[in-house]
C-alpha cells in the first residue's frame, strides 16, 4: 500500500487545499439568517434543528414532523469562572432575527420564552453549513473566552446502519483567548418531552459516559407516547440537576439561571415522582480549567428512543396500524444508543468528516455543490421512514406537524438520485416494497404503497412516470450492484410492467397498437392525465424499454428483447418525426376533440366532466404546445445509467437550449396562479413556457410552478449535454432563493417541506464527472465535464465503495477510502491515450481497445488502495 500512501497524500492536499477556499462561502449569521434550520438525525429517525444562531429547534423526533416545534427549555449554557468568582455566564444562543411580536403561536405575546431569548446570550452566533456537519461561532466581547460548537449525525456512504443513529452530536469547544486560567462549564439543559405528569429522570454513569435519562413512567412501553430521552457527556468532571425546581409562573426557568448563573458547580435536586401536569427539565454540566491560549472540548449527545410508530394520517379500520421503528430493533433504549455512539465516535466522525470534505472538495461552483449537499438532509428528515425490517418508506414532503402524501410515491422518489447512490441497499428496499405490494396482477403498479403493507389503494389509474420510472430504478440498481439473482427474481415483475403499456388489462390504453409510443390516458406525477403523445412520458417509456431489452438479454430472454428494442426503434422514430417543432418537443393533440375523452368514458363515466371545458370547447389539463420543463427526462435517465441514445442528440439539445431560453424567467413579470415558491426578482426554470402560442385555455396544474427538483433534473442533464455554464446559472438561482434568510437552506418546499424530489440534486454531481459504474461488466467510466485550472477532483461512490478521483491531462487517479471494486474495463474519455496502471504503486497488465482499458485479470481495489493511470499528453 505504499504507493496508495503517497497518491492518499497527494489527495488530502488537493482537498485541504480547496475546503480553504470553499468552506467560507456556506455561513450564515444568526440574527438574520431565521429561515435556517440544520438537521441533526439518522435516517428515518426524526430529527433535530440547529438554527443559525444556535437554537435547539424543529424537534422532530417523535415519529412525526414537528415545523416550528420545541422541546422546553432545552439549550446549551456556558459559564466562565476564575478564582471564585463568575466572569460571565449566558446561553448559547445569538441574537434572535426578527419579528419579536410573536408567531402564529401567539402574536401579540412576544416571542416564545423557549426561544431563550430572554436569558443573556451571545450578541452573534454564524453558522458554518456544509452538510452533514456544522459549526457554530459565537461572538460577544464580554465573554472571556471564544466558543465554538461543532454538530453532526453519521452520514457515512453505503453504511445505512451507522447513518440511522436516532442521535445528535455535539462537541463544544472553549478557547482561552485571555491572561489567566478560567474555569469554563458548558452545560446542557433538555425538558423531559414525556407526557405532563408521566415523565421521570435518573443521573447514571457508565463508565467514562455520564448521563441523564429522561424516561416515561406510567405508560405501556407499546404506547404511541412511550419514549426515552438521553442527554450525556464523556467529560471527566461533571455536576447535574435531575430535576429543575417545580414552581409556577416563571420559577423553573427564574431558579435555574439562578443555579447556574452562581460560582461553582450544580448542586443535584432529586423529586420522588412525577407531578401532575409538569414537563420537568434536567441539567448536566461539563468543567473544565483552561489555561491562558489553550482549549478544552466538551462532548455531548442527544440520544432518542421513541419506538412505536403509528399510521396517524390514514389509518384502516380494523387492522393494526402500528409498528416498531427500525432503530427500536437494533437498540433496546436510548441509554443503549448513547454508549454505542461514545464508543463509536472518533470513527464515526472520522467517515462523516471525509465524506464531507471528498464532497466539497469537488471541482465545482458552491452553489452546486450547496445544492448536492443540501439535499441529502431529506434523508434524515421526517420525510423518511425506516419500517421495522429496516426497508425505506417515504412521504413525498412534511406538513407541519405530519407527513404529506403518503407512499414511497413513484412518480416523486424516481427523482431522488442520492439514495441511489449513496444508500443502494437501502434504496433498493422501497422500489423491492413497491414490487411486492404495489404491482397488481395485470402489470399496473399502484403508485402509493399503503400502510401496513398489502393494504390496496384505490385510486385507479397507474402513473406512466411511477410506473416506468420503478422499472428504470431497478435497472439502476442491477448496473450499481451487479445483483444478477435479484435481477433474476424480479424480472417476471417487470415484464408484466413494461408489458402493462399494450395489455388489454391497461384501461388508460397506453401503446395499444404497440407502436412505441404512449397515447393514451397517461397519470403522471403532476396529479392529472394526459391524452395523446408527448416526448416526457413516451421518453420515459422508451428508456424504459431500452433497459427492459438489455435486463431480458442478460436473462436470456431473447424475445422479450428482439421485441422491445422493435418498440423501442419504432417509437424513437416516431416522436422525434412528430413532436419535434424545430426548437422543442410537444404535445400532439387536439384540444377541441371531445372525443378523445369519450374513448375513455365506458371505463370512467367522470372523465368528460372531469376534462372538458363546455365554455372554451377544450380538453383541459393539457401541455399543448408548451415548452416544458420535463420534455426529454427520458434522456436524462438513459445518460445517468448509461443507456446511451433514446432520443437524438441534437433535438434533445436543441430542446434543453430552448427551456433555458423560454422557461428560465425572472419571477416579477411572471404570472403564477398556482403555489408560490419563487417571487419577486427570483428567478426558476417554470414547468411550462408557450413561446409559440398553443396555450391551453386551463394548462396542466402546476405550470407556472417552479419545482427544484425537477430544476436539477434539468439542469444535470444540460450538464450532460456539455451546456455547463447555463447549468449552473440554474442551480445558483435555486439556491439564492434557500438562502437561510427567505427560506431553509436544508428544507426545499414543494408539496411540503425536505421535499423528496429535489434529491435529483446529486445528479449533479455525477454529471459533473462523468461517473458511471457498471457492476455487471465491471467498467468504469469517467469522463468530467467541468475542469479548473485543467484538473478535476470529485467525491464518487459506486455499488460497494466509495473515495475521491482526480483527473488531469497527465493522469488519472482512483482511490479507495472505504469498501471494494473489482475492475475489469475503464473508460476515459477525455485521456488521449495511455501510457501505464499502477494499483497501490505496482503496475498492472492491461490492453488499450476500442477506446478502454481492458485488465486480463480484474483489479481489486480495497479502502485505502489507489489506482493511478499515466496518461498519453496531446
Amino acid at each position: 500500500m505504499g504507493g496508495a500512501a503517497s497518491e492518499w497524500e497527494r489527495l488530502s492536499s488537493a482537498v485541504a487545499r480547496r475546503l480553504g477556499e470553499v468552506l467560507p462561502r456556506f455561513r450564515y449569521r444568526g440574527s438574520a439568517a431565521g429561515a435556517a434550520s440544520f438537521p441533526l438525525g439518522g435516517i428515518g429517525t426524526g430529527c433535530i434543528g440547529l438554527a443559525a444562531n444556535g437554537r435547539l429547534v424543529d424537534w422532530e423526533i417523535f415519529n412525526r414532523p414537528s415545523k416550528g416545534g420545541l422541546n422546553g427549555f432545552t439549550h446549551f449554557a456556558v459559564k466562565a469562572e476564575a478564582g471564585g468568582r463568575v466572569l460571565d455566564a449566558r446561553v448559547l444562543v445569538g441574537d434572535q432575527p426578527p419579528p419579536y411580536s410573536g408567531d402564529w403561536r401567539g402574536f401579540g405575546f412576544g416571542l416564545q420564552r423557549e426561544y431563550m431569548a430572554g436569558l443573556p446570550h451571545f450578541r452573534e452566533a454564524e453558522l458554518e453549513g456544509t452538510y452533514p456537519i456544522a459549526t457554530v461561532r459565537f461572538f460577544d466581547e464580554r465573554f472571556p473566552g471564544r466558543v465554538r460548537l461543532t454538530a453532526f449525525n453519521p452520514f457515512i456512504p453505503l453504511d445505512d446502519a451507522n447513518s440511522s443513529l436516532p442521535a445528535a452530536f455535539f462537541e463544544v469547544e472553549v478557547e482561552n483567548t485571555g491572561g489567566e486560567a478560567v474555569e469554563y462549564t458548558v452545560c446542557l439543559s433538555a425538558q423531559n418531552p414525556s407526557p405532563p405528569g408521566r415523565g421521570f429522570n435518573e443521573y447514571r454513569e457508565h463508565g467514562r459516559v455520564k448521563l441523564i435519562l429522561l424516561s416515561t413512567a406510567g405508560l405501556a412501553e407499546d404506547s404511541p407516547e412511550y419514549g426515552q430521552l438521553v442527554v450525556a457527556t464523556d467529560a471527566s468532571e461533571v455536576s447535574y440537576q435531575e430535576y429543575w425546581y417545580r414552581g409556577s409562573w416563571f420559577d423553573s426557568l427564574q431558579v435555574f439561571w439562578r443555579d447556574f448563573a452562581a460560582p461553582g458547580r450544580l448542586r443535584n435536586r432529586r423529586y420522588p415522582k412525577p407531578q401532575a401536569g409538569v414537563r420537568d427539565h434536567a441539567s448536566l454540566a461539563a468543567h473544565a480549567r483552561v489555561e491562558p491560549g489553550s482549549s478544552a472540548r466538551f462532548r455531548f449527545l442527544i440520544a432518542w428512543y421513541y419506538p412505536n410508530c403509528r399510521n396517524y394520517w390514514n389509518p384502516e379500520p380494523g387492522r393494526p396500524n402500528a409498528w416498531r421503528n427500525y432503530y427500536a430493533t437494533v437498540f433496546p433504549s436510548a441509554v443503549d444508543v448513547a454508549l454505542y455512539c461514545f464508543e463509536k465516535w472518533d470513527e464515526l466522525f472520522e467517515l462523516t468528516k471525509d465524506f464531507r470534505d471528498y464532497l466539497f472538495a469537488t471541482t465545482a461552483p458552491p452553489h452546486v455543490l450547496d445544492a448536492v449537499a443540501s439535499n441529502l438532509s431529506i434523508l434524515k428528515s421526517p420525510t423518511v421512514l425506516r419500517l421495522e425490517d429496516g426497508s425505506l418508506y417515504g412521504f413525498e414532503g412534511c406538513a407541519v406537524d405530519s407527513g404529506c402524501c403518503e407512499g414511497s410515491c413513484a412518480h416523486v422518489w424516481r427523482y431522488a438520485i442520492a439514495p441511489l447512490y449513496l444508500f443502494p441497499r437501502l434504496d433498493k428496499s422501497m422500489w423491492d416494497l413497491h414490487l411486492r405490494y404495489s404491482l397488481r396482477a395485470g402489470g399496473k403498479l399502484s403508485f402509493r404503497l399503503m400502510l401496513p403493507p398489502g393494504r390496496e389503494w384505490p385510486f385507479p389509474h397507474a402513473a406512466v412516470d411511477g410506473q416506468y420510472g420503478c422499472l428504470l430504478r431497478v435497472y439502476a440498481l442491477w448496473k450499481l450492484t451487479g445483483d444478477a439473482e435479484w435481477l433474476k427474481q424480479v424480472w417476471p415483475m417487470l415484464k408484466l410492467m413494461i408489458e402493462y403499456a399494450w395489455s388489454e388489462a391497461n384501461p388508460d390504453a397506453w401503446d395499444r397498437d404497440r407502436d412505441g409510443v404512449v397515447e393514451g390516458r397517461q397519470h403522471n406525477t403532476f396529479d392529472v392525465e394526459l391524452f395523446g403523445p408527448n416526448s416526457w412520458l413516451t421518453g420515459i417509456y422508451l428508456a424504459a424499454l431500452k433497459a427492459a431489452a438489455e435486463m431480458a438479454e442478460h436473462l436470456g430472454d431473447s424475445a422479450a428483447a428482439e421485441e422491445y428494442r422493435r418498440l423501442f426503434e419504432r417509437g424513437r422514430r416516431w416522436v422525434e418525426e412528430n413532436l419535434f417543432n424545430g426548437e422543442f418537443f410537444v404535445q400532439s393533440l387536439n384540444l377541441k376533440d371531445k372525443s378523445v375523452l369519450e374513448r375513455f368514458s365506458k371505463a370512467d363515466p367522470g372523465v368528460v366532466e372531469a376534462y372538458w371545458s363546455e365554455e372554451h370547447g377544450e380538453i383541459k389539463y393539457q401541455l399543448g404546445e408548451a415548452c416544458f420543463a420535463a420534455q426529454v427526462e427520458g434522456q436524462f435517465y438513459a445518460n445517468l445509467f448509461g443507456l446511451g441514445e433514446v432520443l437524438g442528440r441534437d433535438k434533445v439539445r436543441a430542446a434543453l437550449s430552448s427551456i433555458f431560453r423560454y422557461n428560465f424567467v425572472r419571477m416579477r413579470d411572471h404570472f403564477n396562479p398556482c403555489r408560490v415558491y419563487a417571487l419577486n426578482d427570483e428567478r426558476g426554470v417554470v414547468n411550462c413556457a408557450w413561446p409559440k402560442g398553443g396555450r391551453p385555455a386551463i394548462p396542466i396544474p402546476y405550470a407556472e410552478e417552479v419545482w427544484s427538483g425537477l430544476e436539477y433534473a434539468v439542469a444535470a442533464h444540460m450538464i450532460q449535454e456539455g451546456m455547463v455554464e447555463q447549468a449552473f446559472e440554474i442551480v445558483r438561482a435555486v439556491r439564492e432563493r434557500y438562502d437561510g434568510v427567505k427560506r431553509n437552506p436544508w428544507s426545499e418546499i414543494e408539496c411540503g417541506s425536505n421535499y423528496a424530489r429535489s434529491m435529483s440534486s446529486y445528479a449533479l454531481l455525477v454529471a459533473l464527472s462523468g461517473f458511471h459504474w457498471d457492476a455487471v461488466a465491471g467498467r468504469l467510466t469517467v469522463d468530467p465535464r467541468h475542469w479548473v485550472g485543467g484538473e478535476h477532483l470529485a467525491f464518487w461512490c459506486a455499488g460497494s465503495a466509495w473515495g475521491l478521483l482526480y483527473a488531469s491531462p497527465g493522469e488519472f487517479v482512483l482511490a479507495v477510502r472505504r469498501g471494494s471494486l473489482r475492475l475489469r474495463a475503464l473508460r476515459l474519455p477525455f485521456a488521449k491515450g495511455v501510457k501505464r496502471v499502477l494499483v497501490n504503486g505496482a503496475p498492472v497488465r492491461f490492453e488499450a481497445r476500442g477506446g478502454e482499458v481492458l485488465f486480463p485479470e480484474p483489479v481489486a481495489l480495497e479502502g485505502g488502495g489507489a489506482l493511478r493511470v499515466e496518461l498519453e499528453r496531446a
